[in-house]
């Protein structure tokens, strides 16, 4: 098959972990050797998650208050090229002699996006209310809730063309195995000369994923997360772990915009296209594969099959 498979940055470093960059490295070393088996089988695109990671260098950047911060575009290539670098170094340990590639990926969003007046991309550590609040006062940020924590949210704008696509293509009908699009890609716009700009955002990186996939006409996008499932009804007595739907089953339901929504929307759009998309846990890839773990999102069916069935 040719897959598209995106690591969610919460995977990479999981929530609550100090960014400690040993922990990081032995977190992607062990999402290396999970993805390694499946290199060897499928033809694979690879895409990644920073939210934690951009978010923290933003703190950093902000350190000195006499020097001006670096904005969100430059935080995402460094965060991309950073990432990427650990990720293609811990895959090439795990198979010698296959070809990898890393590469910066400019996206380019609509500078009038309305995503620009409603942040809602969380990015960098987690904290308590309290911790929060404080801390949107002092430096200007807007906070949201995200899950039992709160969290910095950053304007996320829809992506609207992957400059680097040509390139992608070349790259892996040559049998490379490209990592791309990480963090959603880097925001760029256009002006009135056609001359590229660097935009204050983070993209969602499932939406860029999706995007990338059925750009390159993939089989299919598997979205590896921190949880092993979609869960309908989440945070009442009566969720449950979702198995199969449809774009027709998923409107009956409401997904957290901050965190399981851009996933289904994303795997949505891929359904919509004809293809196929997976959510589910870093740890059980192949079972995902294999239709024993995660949620399947398929497109629409005319037959006697239900929208949605559950594990």
């Amino acid at each position: 098959m040719n897959l598209v498979i995106a690591l969610g940055g919460n995977a990479l470093l999981k929530r609550g972990q100090p960014p400690d960059p040993a922990l990081q490295r032995a977190n992607i070393a062990a999402a290396a050797a999970g993805l390694a088996p499946v290199i060897r089988r499928h033809d694979v695109v690879l895409t990644h998650g920073n939210g934690p990671q951009v978010g923290l260098l933003a703190l950093q950047a902000m350190a000195d208050p006499t020097r001006p911060a670096f904005p969100l575009d430059v935080l995402g290539a460094e965060s991309e090229g950073m990432i990427g670098y650990v990720l293609e170094q811990e895959l090439i340990n795990q198979l010698p002699g296959r070809q990898f590639a890393t590469l910066l990926t400019q996206v380019v969003v609509d500078p009038r996006d309305p995503a620009f007046a409603s942040p809602t991309k969380p990015i960098g550590p987690v904290y308590a209310e309290a911790q929060a609040t404080a801390l949107a006062a002092e430096k200007g940020w807007t906070v949201a809730p995200d899950g039992a924590h709160w969290r910095r949210v950053v304007a996320s704008p829809a992506p609207l063309r992957i400059l680097a696509l040509p390139a992608i293509k070349r790259m892996a009908e040559a049998q490379v195995t490209v990592i791309c699009a990480g963090g959603g890609g880097i925001p760029v716009a256009m002006d009135a000369d056609g001359r590229l700009y660097g935009v204050e955002a983070v993209i969602d990186k499932d939406a860029a994923s999706a995007l990338l996939a059925i750009e390159l006409g993939a089989d299919a996008l598997v979205m590896l997360t921190d949880v092993a499932a979609v869960m309908t009804d989440f945070d009442t007595p009566q969720v449950r772990a979702l198995k199969r739907a449809t774009p027709r089953g998923l409107a009956q339901h409401a997904f957290a915009t901050g965190s399981m929504g851009p996933k289904v929307a994303s795997a949505v759009a891929m359904a919509k296209a004809g293809k196929r998309a997976a959510i589910g846990s870093i740890d059980e890839l192949e079972a995902i594969l294999a239709g024993n773990a995660g949620t399947w999102i398929v497109p629409d069916s005319a037959s006697d099959e239900p929208d949605l069935s559950w594990w």
